[in-house]
């Protein structure tokens, strides 16, 4: 049985094994690998990978005749590559074995969360009952993030003789992995060396096409009993091929250690001699699983999350892809947060707005990485300004895809797997993720209390975002009201109106609302400011009172719908038709991706009130409901509990959920109101990834933003918790379906402070130090004070 700590799958299934693979991933924060079989290489079922956080390449793509360009996350070569067949000394060769083989007999799959170990068990036997078993483990090192191994041990059963064992370092690898896009240009590597060294030490060389990032690999095989190799070099990488005596009763066992360097490495060096050196001093297996185990344990401390039952063990697994995908190592790196981690090539390794839904964690576990991921933003602001200028505005307009330089990096064209047919793909016109940067830069500041970059970068990015929501927002006399116009909401579906020739939509609730926010934030920033740094940024951004004045009007004056009695999702969505949802159903069964039925249909979205995802509702994401009456306040609306209600209600009849994202919004906002469905939606959230409920996606890659969200919601949603420099505010509700669980957070000053929720009671311990009482609020303004080296209980 799989216990809380492992994930575990018995038998061989093909088309379950991309499931498996993404899932069973190991990375340190700086590169990830797979969770492929060692014996395959790529093609339908299998899908070695290997990413470095950061690494992308850029290449020109010709699509329904036109050039394109896409920057993908780079398939680094794949160095797990180990083939094997039986030479038995009664008998002839056998064939390679691989998990497609008929001899397979049995195969297991076991993930061990805490250690950070992959384990694959086969069994192979042939007509006449001669078996081998095969015993794989693998690591991507969480001490030294250039890393990882993988040990082999085959045991022979009813037979004598030697294994024949090629060690592979295969270069020739391809970005394949995404079936929709297997018709762009995936050759990202190029100039391929590969040689050996002494001590059985293999490496290859090579770089991608543009920028020209240079890559080694040194992979040290070692075998016991101890044999020389038959060293090849190959085009595109190195085979080591050994024949080792075997037993039955006596294993026989091949151990691979990479060292994995590129060029972007700091202090900078060529990568080809670090790696070779590294591999040379990196300790034999044993030690390197010890010290690998005893950095996860540490890892582990500071992101403790504990949640009973099966929501706890699905709880546990998010966390830890996570943290393979953004740990402590990370904060040395100038990367973004991709969308579907380290894990696979689905949306080119692209960062979006899921830092949004991914940060809050952070900001309470590894603030120190939070900061590093929100500098990946500040030090693009550069190519965000260009980007404004270049469309005629102002400030900054941040990309909906980012990669390796900040600029705009969604496709132009799109492929409706459906139909077969390319559209035009107008989602770059989510302007509102410039207002999300902004609102993560707020809150990590508010979070921590770090003043110097609330000051600094946090200034920089908040003011810039505002100016730009400034200058796009023009003046409607016959409304008396700012309207910003021609953009996307969260909501993908509607990105133009009925039979428009232009693309976008005007005045999208969320992107309105949370424009006002930010320019509200930025003059509250500014009045904080200390007078020296206020009058620096001032002169830097040309800022004057004219402009600030414009800033206060726009804030208190922007449009937002309203029709029914509920809030509109945009300007004109309550003039769509209406869908005959259960016909739909009834017809395709799974509609979340509702675009593409239509449009193969010959219809669009566009004409429809049906959404994607959560849109208007994530207003109610981002805000506690009171923060989210007072902003609607200043703007001159009224929003109450009831109409809140009511546009709840409303949307949720209109949503398909196509994106993992919908479901947790809809459950976070549901609990937050105690709405009777919320656990429906939050354990669809949970197992958004585990049950692959998209239907065949998670193989592409994880969903990082759906699978932090879910811890976040634990964290923060159920507990209402706002955590900062003053101490805690915890305002809970009611989730029947998760009475009670444990979790480490950060706050202020104070490292490792556990809160422990259980029905109708709270629980916060402080560790010993030499730090000032922990203060805390509870609801109807009751405060209290939890000293260093105290444990407090609380009734709720």
């Amino acid at each position: 049985m799989t216990g809380v700590w492992t994930w575990r799958y018995d038998g061989y299934d093909p088309e379950r094994e991309p499931l498996v693979e993404a899932l069973c991933t190991l990375g340190n924060g700086r590169f990830a690998t797979r969770g492929s079989a060692p014996e395959c290489t790529a093609g339908t079922t299998h899908y070695p990978g290997t990413y470095l956080a950061g690494c992308y390449d850029r290449l020109p793509s010709i699509v329904a005749g036109e050039r394109v360009e896409n920057e993908d996350l780079v398939n680094l070569p794949n160095w797990t590559l180990l083939r094997y067949r039986c030479l038995p000394d009664d008998g002839p060769p056998g064939d390679w074995l691989t998990p497609d083989a008929e001899e397979l007999r049995h195969c297991e799959v076991h993930l061990d969360l805490r250690a950070g170990v992959l384990t694959r068990r086969l069994l192979f036997e042939d007509a006449r009952g001669r078996g081998l078993s095969v015993h794989h483990i693998r690591v991507v090192h969480m001490a030294d993030p250039g890393l990882a191994a993988q040990r082999t041990l085959f045991r022979a059963f009813g037979w004598s003789g030697s294994v024949e064992v090629r060690s592979v370092l295969d270069g020739a690898v391809t970005n394949a992995g995404v079936e929709r896009y297997r018709h762009l240009d995936g050759r990202h590597l190029r100039d391929h060396r590969s040689g050996f060294e002494p001590g059985g030490v293999a490496w290859l060389s090579c770089r991608t096409v543009d920028p020209g990032i240079r890559i080694a690999l040194a992979v040290r095989t070692v075998t016991r009993p101890a044999r020389r190799a038959r060293e090849a070099t190959t085009s595109q990488g190195t085979v080591q091929t050994y024949r080792l005596p075997i037993v039955p009763g006596r294993s026989t066992t091949v151990v691979k250690t990479l060292a994995l360097h590129t060029s972007t490495d700091l202090p900078a060096a060529d990568p080809l001699p670090a790696a070779v050196h590294e591999i040379a001093g990196a300790p034999a297996f044993p030690r390197l699983l010890d010290a690998h185990k005893a950095a996860w344990e540490r890892v582990w401390e500071q992101g403790k999350l504990h949640v009973p039952g099966e929501a706890g063990r699905i709880l546990r697994l998010h966390v830890f892809h996570l943290l393979q995908t953004l740990s402590p190592h990370t904060a040395d790196l100038d990367v973004g947060v991709p969308a579907r981690g380290l894990h696979g090539e689905a949306y080119r390794g692209h960062v979006f707005w899921d830092e949004l839904f991914v940060l809050p964690y952070l900001d309470l576990h590894f603030p120190e990485v939070a900061r590093a991921l929100l500098m990946y933003r500040h030090r693009r602001l550069p190519a965000a300004r260009e980007a404004a200028r270049l469309a005629g505005q102002q400030g900054v307009m941040y990309p909906w895809q980012s990669a390796s330089s900040g600029r705009e990096e969604t496709q132009v064209l799109h492929l409706n797997p459906r139909s077969g047919r390319w559209l035009a793909d107008g989602s770059r016109l989510q302007r509102h993720v410039g207002s999300a940067v902004a609102y993560n830069v707020w809150k990590y500041a508010q979070a921590t209390g770090d003043r110097g970059f609330l000051h600094s970068a946090c200034a920089e990015i908040l003011l810039e975002v505002g100016r730009h929501w400034s200058g796009a927002a023009t003046f409607d006399p016959a409304l008396g009201r700012y309207r910003i116009r021609g953009v996307v909401g969260p909501d993908e579906y509607h990105d133009a109106y009925p039979d428009a020739t232009t693309p976008g939509i005007d005045d999208n609730a969320y992107t309105n609302a949370t424009a006002a926010w930010v320019l509200a934030r930025g003059l509250d920033l500014l009045g904080e400011l200390p007078r020296a740094r206020r009058s620096e940024l001032v002169e830097r951004l040309s800022l004057d009172d004219e402009e600030l004045s414009r800033w206060e009007h726009v804030s208190r004056r922007l449009y937002v719908p309203f029709h029914q009695g509920v809030v509109g999702q945009f300007e004109g969505y309550c003039e769509l038709a209406e869908l005959d949802w259960e016909a739909y159903r009834a017809r395709y069964g799974d509609i979340r991706r509702l675009d593409r039925i239509l449009e193969a249909e010959g219809d669009t979205v566009n004409r429809y009130q049906a959404s994607k995802q959560a849109d208007t509702l994530m207003l109610g994401y981002l805000f506690r409901p009171e923060e989210l009456y007072r902003l609607f306040d200043r703007l001159g609306y009224r929003l109450d509990d009831d109409v809140w209600r009511a546009t709840v209600s409303y949307y949720l009849r209109r949503t398909s959920h196509g994106s993992t994202l919908s479901s947790l919004v809809h459950g976070w906002v549901l609990a937050r109101q105690k709405g009777a469905d919320a656990w429906r939606y939050c354990e669809e959230a949970l197992l958004a990834d585990v049950a692959d409920v998209q239907g065949g996606t998670t193989g592409e890659g994880i969903h990082l933003g759906a699978m932090a969200g879910t811890i976040d919601l634990v964290e923060r949603g159920i507990t209402g918790l706002e955590a900062g420099p003053e101490g805690l505010r915890v305002a809970p509700v009611l989730l029947a379906e998760i009475p009670r669980f444990t979790f480490t957070l950060c706050c202020g000053r104070h490292r490792g402070v556990r809160l422990r929720m259980l029905t109708g009671r709270l629980a916060i311990r402080v560790p010993a130090s030499h730090e000032s009482p922990l203060a805390v609020e509870l609801p109807d303004n009751r405060r209290y004070t939890v000293r260093a080296g105290q444990e407090r209980w609380f009734r709720l």
